[in-house]
């Protein structure tokens, strides 16, 4: 298959791009700046340009493109470039899509935060309502900015995706590390779920999303047994024979990361019935087999 993916630069970007490749796919980087590979093209996602041909070409168009979410402060202008990052790439490749008369599948980014900082013990599903707060204001409008390729007949799948763990890269590398040292530990009472997913699951749902027809509109990409960070944190504990006797007071996270805290301390008990219900099978259904494959996938 031909592939057309944006934000190819980013740990899943590039994960995704070896996936493809390593299986004989065709793969063609956008990228902001001069093309330095035979499988780039520029595009200007700041000024609404992309080459169409790029696009017609293509079986499927990725979007992953957008500012890191894991910098702290969220200053305003920060969280501007948060937003404008994502939704700015979001709608040109929507819009440029909507004008081709054979369009290919859109994959485009969005994230778990849409349902909120803090759903206690609800459990959610896609047809959940969204949450309040910066990310779930975000999520919404990221999704909506796809808008002109759905409303051309498009099939647009939006990608929920939770935090990736794997020891190549992403939170998961930051947290192996303190784990090893010694000083892992909950995050305030640990009572909070958290959604994750393994990065071995998260390429295998993306590439079963394109490749089934009927697929369109959102599927969270989290596992389906919601673990909580305690539960997480024993894990990850066990698996790597270290203590975790030193929890992280909920002050202290507050005091470090300021309004991004909430996100961590929060809680989102969530679930992927709609990829459970296409038929999608887990490699790591539960926090333990998410933990083992993070840490030994190759």
């Amino acid at each position: 298959m031909r592939f057309v993916l944006a934000g190819g630069s980013g740990f899943l970007g590039q994960a995704l791009r070896t996936r493809l490749t390593g299986e004989g796919h065709e793969v063609t980087q956008l990228v902001r700046r001069p093309p330095q590979a035979a499988d780039q093209r520029r595009w200007d996602p700041d000024r609404g340009q992309v080459d169409a041909e790029v696009l017609a070409g293509a079986d499927a168009v990725v979007n992953l493109a957008g500012a890191n979410l894991g910098r702290v402060p969220w200053t305003s202008s920060y969280r501007q470039t948060i937003r404008t990052s994502r939704l700015g790439t979001t709608s040109t490749l929507a819009r440029a899509l909507a004008e081709l008369p054979d369009p290919p599948v859109f994959v485009s980014g969005s994230a778990t935060g849409y349902y909120g900082k803090d759903r206690g013990d609800l459990l959610l599903d896609e047809d959940s309502p969204a949450g309040d707060g910066f990310l779930a204001e975000l999520c919404r409008d990221w999704e909506a900015a796809t808008d002109p390729a759905d409303r051309a007949g498009v099939r647009v799948v939006h990608l929920r995706t939770s935090p990736v763990l794997d020891r190549s890269g992403g939170v998961f590398k930051l947290m192996e590390r303190q784990f090893r040292l010694g000083a892992g530990g909950r995050l305030g009472s640990g009572r909070q779920y958290l959604p994750m997913i393994a990065l071995d699951d998260w390429l295998s749902a993306v590439q079963f999303l394109v490749d089934r027809a009927d697929a369109r509109g959102p599927y969270n990409l989290t596992i389906p047994e919601p673990a909580t960070n305690a539960e997480f944190t024993k894990a990850l504990g066990a698996a790597l024979h270290r203590p975790t006797l030193l929890p992280v007071p909920a002050v202290a996270l507050r005091t470090a990361l300021g309004e991004f805290s909430a996100e961590m301390l929060g809680s989102v008990r969530l679930m992927p019935r709609r990829l459970l219900d296409a038929g999608f099978t887990f490699a790591a259904p539960d926090v333990t087999a998410l933990v083992d494959s993070a840490l030994h996938r190759r």
